[in-house]
């Protein structure tokens, strides 16, 4: 198949590349890193050449072309050492990371496969509890991006540029556009990013912990299987409801232990709520632990070299996902200062290597924050000052006493983390703790969505380094319980605490199941996209499951609120617009000839949200296609 071809070459350059620039380094350090960047090439260098090609095949051909340029210069500019080879601590990392990686990407597999419109037999598309908001955007991304030309259009929003980190659904495009399917295309990647940031958060836990691979394996566990305490909730007084709590939580809508907003509980589950879902933040982390790893590595190496390849590595993350080049850049500055602090002797390298690491940033990636998060956030209008994220009655006063939301939401190990931190200086932490707390700081009093919500993208980023250092902590404390009777049975306690609302949380997913299109929507998205032309304009309604953006990628006039408002965008006039013309054609034909409307679509959406007069329509339109739930009309 040419999509997984395409896919392995960028691999293997990826692999080349990072092993002529790094042949010292481990050789699983230099596998993940260089499978990282054959990724990220994929996704960088087709929307690179697109802007000159528009997003096709010859674009993706010349990606190709310029990806074995790059993979050239490489060698030859390569550093002559011969590769390190693993010894006996590698081979017993190996096995840890093995066991630890296998079953979370079974897992993951499993869920990309069940929860990105899995085909049913009577030909409709299915879904999971945690895509059922967010996919139908990421495929409306996916399926325009295809042969379009650059910068890209928001297809959800007439008349608008696509501001939305937009790179990682882009990859699924160039697995489409090379002949997957669209699930296949939403699943294969979906499925190597996460396998990529189970073992690049391991290969970084083991750059900060040594070779204490029981303390990584707990790291792991603390931080994909994390949910805090809301399983106490459920669990209270259970055999008084008849276990009907415990039942909601496999049946009920986002009734999860981890995630339930009218209890204050928003610290919702890795791998449930934010891995499959959130394909941005998917991609952004993938691509941002390799960068964080290279800005411990490089500091504690006083490498320029990897200081270089650190700065053209995040430079790429601002359309990767913004949140995860911001809590770069926010961890950058608190872990400088703390180098600084705690290597006095070494300022002047730390600045100078500093300064070409910011230089580079600014250069490359200025120019794409002005064109994107900044036109979303600060022209949007939402950026803005709340203490304290979600736990916050919109002034000063607090829903639940700051100390106990965060123990109840973080759960346990949130004890151990502000006890690690209290002790880091000692432990000679200082830099990670000041790069945490400049993340998790900025998190706590600035929002940069609508949605307070979303901050937790920063706040997870503070909390890989808050899992690792918890981890650290509790096992200093086995350590100096030796001989205690019980020490075993407390360990285990507390580690049954920290993970079971995740747990629970990944079970819901595991026997969840939607349907997101119907048979008859399905029918119709395929029509569109083979009836007609790429540039078209739809009239349609703004339900979010839309076929005709969604999996057509068509233009329409009015997406679903649910993602244009929490995207910073005014969409009131082709709200309204939409509405008047469903309503009365025949007196606002205007709205037809103000946007080029060349077909109108109405399916049972449109009819239960306007009071459609279809009659009008049938007089002066033509019906081009129909079935029982959907009719499209070419304008004449």
């Amino acid at each position: 198949m040419a999509a997984i071809l395409y896919l392995l070459l960028f691999l293997s350059c990826g692999v080349l590349i990072i092993r002529s620039l790094f042949p010292r380094r481990n050789p699983l350090v230099r596998l993940w890193l260089g499978a990282s960047l054959g990724v990220l090439l994929m996704m960088v260098l087709p929307a690179l050449c697109a802007n000159l090609l528009d997003f096709t095949l010859r674009a993706h051909a010349a990606a190709g072309v310029l990806l074995l340029a790059l993979t050239g210069a490489a060698y030859v500019k390569r550093d002559r050492h011969l590769p390190a080879r693993m010894d006996e601590e590698d081979r017993r990392f190996l096995c840890v990371l093995l066991i630890v990686v296998a079953p979370l990407t079974a897992l993951s597999a499993y869920l990309q496969t069940t929860h990105m419109l899995m085909p049913a037999s009577d030909g409709s598309y299915w879904c999971g509890q945690s895509t059922y908001g967010d996919l139908c955007m990421h495929l409306s991304f996916i399926t325009s991006l295809e042969n379009a030309s650059f910068p890209p259009s928001y297809n959800l929003l007439y008349g608008t540029s696509l501001s939305y980190p937009y790179l990682t659904d882009a990859l699924s495009t160039s697995m489409l556009m090379l002949g997957m399917s669209i699930q296949q295309a939403l699943v294969v990647p979906g499925t190597l990013l996460m396998m990529l940031t189970y073992v690049g958060y391991m290969l970084l836990a083991r750059e900060i912990l040594g070779d204490r691979n029981k303390a990584i394996v707990v790291a792991v566990l603390l931080f994909f299987l994390n949910g805090g305490l809301g399983f106490l909730y459920d669990f209270d007084m259970m055999g008084r409801d008849g276990f009907a709590k415990i039942r909601e939580i496999f049946t009920g809508y986002y009734r999860t232990p981890a995630n339930q907003p009218d209890l204050n509980l928003r610290w919702s589950n890795v791998i449930a709520d934010l891995l499959i879902p959130q394909r941005a933040l998917l991609g952004g982390w993938a691509m941002g632990i390799p960068a964080l790893y290279l800005l411990i590595t490089s500091s504690r190496a006083r490498s320029m070299k990897e200081t270089v390849v650190l700065a053209l590595w995040a430079s790429c993350l601002p359309l990767v996902h913004t949140h995860t080049f911001l809590a770069l850049g926010l961890f950058s500055g608190g872990y400088l200062i703390g180098r600084m602090i705690a290597h006095p002797g070494q300022r002047r390298g730390i600045l100078v290597r500093a300064g070409v690491y910011l230089g580079i940033v600014l250069v490359l990636a200025l120019p794409q924050l002005l064109g994107n998060a900044i036109r979303q956030t600060v022209d949007g209008g939402v950026i803005r000052i709340q203490f304290d994220w979600v736990n916050n009655n919109g002034g000063m006063t607090l829903i639940d006493g700051y100390l106990w939301f965060w123990v109840k939401n973080v759960g346990l190990p949130f004890i151990l983390i502000f006890c690690a931190c209290l002790n880091a200086r000692r432990r000679g932490q200082l830099d990670l703790l000041l790069g945490m707390t400049a993340v998790y700081a900025v998190a706590d009093w600035v929002l940069f969505q609508r949605n307070p919500y979303d901050n937790n993208k920063l706040f997870y980023i503070w909390f890989m380094f808050g899992a690792i250092l918890a981890a650290d902590y509790g096992s200093v404390l086995m350590q100096r319980l030796t001989g205690l009777r019980g020490r075993n049975v407390l360990c285990a306690l507390f580690l049954i605490a920290s993970v079971l609302s995740g747990s629970l949380s990944i079970a819901r997913e595991c026997v969840s199941g939607c349907q997101l299109f119907s048979a008859t929507a399905v029918e119709a998205g395929e029509w569109i996209a083979e009836n007609t032309e790429k540039d078209d304009v739809f009239l349609t309604g703004q339900q979010h499951i839309n076929p005709v953006c969604s999996l057509a990628g068509r233009q329409i006039l009015c997406g679903s609120s649910l993602y244009v408002y929490f995207h910073g965008l005014d969409y009131d006039r082709q709200s309204e617009d939409c509405r008047r013309f469903y309503e009365d054609p025949e007196n606002n034909a205007d709205v037809l000839e103000a946007y080029g409307v060349d077909y109108i679509y109405v399916s049972d959406y449109e009819r239960a949200d306007f009071d459609v007069d279809l009659g009008a329509i049938d007089a002066a339109c033509e019906l081009v296609y129909e079935n029982p739930d959907v009719r499209i009309y070419r304008v004449n």
